[in-house]
């Protein structure tokens, strides 16, 4: 059997990086308006056409947080059906009575299934930039950036329920379990904006409000990062 601790360990390895990774990606993506809102393609078209070493950078970052974040459901989901009791879980002031590990394996799950919609999504990307030395496939560069935009919709979606899941059945304190279920909440009202606005497709500003809504998401796991991380020195300070 794998060491938990050297499990944990990776799993805390993982989620740091795909947070950094997408973070970053967000902070090139944003101020450089490569948004690429499929209400413009030609906009789209030309933003990459004009930026595409810095469009490549962003989708370079993009492609590593999702992968890390795959892998870290993968070895989240693997951790807590495997061990006698879920790792990760270590005694602490304030938690929760007992965990629930079969929602450690569905939030792994669907983590690990949000990281592949995520990569849905940089494909779309990715091709849009061979599309952007086309102009005159305005048609194609429509349809591959409505896909990529939905993608990203749905990958936001899984993750939103793979906090919810995780929280729900890590023992950890009580604040950390309420922080997680308010950072769903605040996911799950960025998914929900561009069903807001009709045909039309969400523009840029409110798009870049759905960036912001993600960040408590993306913070939350930061922090259970951290904590897998410090497994070890938590489980020795229990004992």
């Amino acid at each position: 059997m794998i060491d938990p601790n050297s499990r944990s360990r990776l799993a805390g390895v993982l989620l740091l990086t795909s947070v950094s990774a997408l973070i970053a990606g967000a902070a090139v993506v944003v101020p450089s308006g490569l948004t690429l809102n499929p209400a413009d393609p030609a906009a789209a078209l030309a933003a990459v056409a004009g930026q595409t070493g810095l469009h490549l950078t962003e989708l370079a970052l993009d492609v590593l947080g999702w992968l890390a974040l795959t892998a870290a459901g993968l070895v989240l989901a693997a951790g807590a059906s495997e061990a006698p009791r879920p790792y990760l879980v270590v005694p602490a002031a304030g938690a929760a009575e007992a965990p629930r590990p079969y929602l450690v394996v569905l939030g792994g799950g669907l983590l690990a299934a949000a990281g592949l919609a995520g990569l849905l999504h940089d494909a779309g990307n990715l091709a849009l930039t061979q599309l952007s030395a086309t102009p005159a496939a305005l048609a194609s560069a429509t349809a591959v950036l409505l896909t990529a935009k939905w993608a990203v919709n749905l990958a936001g979606l899984l993750w939103v329920a793979a906090t919810a899941a995780t929280a729900a059945g890590l023992l950890l304190p009580a604040g950390l379990r309420r922080a997680g279920m308010a950072a769903a909440l605040c996911g799950l009202a960025a998914v929900a904006l561009p069903w807001t606005t009709g045909t039309g497709g969400p523009p840029a500003a409110l798009e870049q409000l759905g960036y912001a809504l993600h960040l408590p998401i993306m913070i939350w796991y930061g922090v259970l990062g951290v904590r897998c991380l410090r497994r070890r020195a938590m489980a020795e300070q229990a004992d």
